[in-house]
């Protein structure tokens, strides 16, 4: 966290962004590391939520150059587990994308959303919200806690 921390702003959005990737990562100690030490709040949540949409965009755009046969090779899903989550994108679709900011479960939504083709543009704007929400109730917590 450090070294994302001495890059300031750059250093948030860099932390954002690989946190929304397959990369094992979080960006909530360096957003409350920001604030905390008087990083303006504003910027910082645009800052962090900007980096987050773009990282969570990017594993979009890898499911949707992706084939589902690829996901359950590599990552060695079983069939039956790719089934149902096909079943839980086609019936809520795009919809999905306010849920991209959840832990384990969101990168793997957003490549998801990709290879079913999902509108690029509602996907766009669903993570966004849910991400920009996600993190005002982080920005504020620990503004509130400072």
């Amino acid at each position: 966290m450090e070294f994302f921390y001495e890059y300031g702003l750059w250093g948030l959005f860099f932390a954002s962004f690989f946190a929304a990737t397959l990369l094992p990562f979080g960006s909530e100690g360096v957003l409350a590391i920001m604030i905390a030490t008087g990083f303006d709040l504003y910027t910082c949540l645009w800052v962090a939520t900007a980096g987050n949409w773009l990282g969570g965009m990017s594993c979009y755009f890898l499911g949707f150059i992706g084939k589902w046969e690829w996901i359950e090779k590599v990552l060695k899903i079983k069939p039956e587990k790719i089934k149902s989550i096909k079943v839980k994108l086609d019936k809520y679709g795009s919809l999905m994308g306010l849920f991209t900011w959840l832990p384990i479960i969101g990168d793997p939504l957003a490549v998801g959303l990709g290879l079913m083709r999902s509108n690029l543009a509602l996907v766009s704007i669903f993570m966004f919200v849910g991400k920009f929400l996600r993190y005002i109730v982080l920005a504020y917590a620990t503004d509130l806690a400072v």
